[in-house]
């Protein structure tokens, strides 16, 4: 079983598959702070200050009015958190877009890699005699 296990994470597919989970977690990360620090504050501005974290609806419970989403849901009440679902919504549309955009720039690389591969020349080696060559050079041995 140990051997199996090591020949499992020795296979390309595994290690490929940890860097790519290691590198999103890192990517999330920033994504995150970019919505958060950098595209929040922008959209905020343009909706009139509003943050998206703090739109929620009590289905119950007392809370009052300008209340936190953090400060309801730990006096107990029950929210319906439609800001935090449409800070999803925009975390998913900026990160799909992102991704759009490095794939399209991976794509491009390979094209051009690709297309400058083909353009290469490819080196003959240089043609030696034919075989007619030969056969003639051997007749004209044998008759000396």
């Amino acid at each position: 079983m140990l051997k199996e296990f090591k020949d499992f994470i020795a296979k390309g597919n595994v290690m490929d598959m940890a860097v790519g989970i290691i590198i999103g977690a890192a990517f999330t990360a920033i994504v995150k702070s970019m919505v958060g620090d950098l595209i929040n504050p922008i959209v905020g501005l343009f909706m009139g200050g509003v943050d998206f974290n703090n739109l929620y609806f009590v289905i119950s419970g007392e809370v009052a009015d300008g209340t936190s989403l953090e400060a309801a849901r730990e006096a107990g009440a029950a929210v319906f958190a439609y800001g935090a679902f449409i800070m999803a919504i925009i975390n998913f549309l900026i990160i799909a877009f992102v991704v759009f955009m490095l794939v399209r720039y991976v794509n491009k690389v390979k094209e051009a890699a690709a297309a400058e591969e083909e353009a290469a020349p490819v080196e003959e080696e240089p043609a030696g005699p034919s075989e007619l060559d030969v056969l003639l050079e051997i007749r004209d041995s044998l008759k000396k």
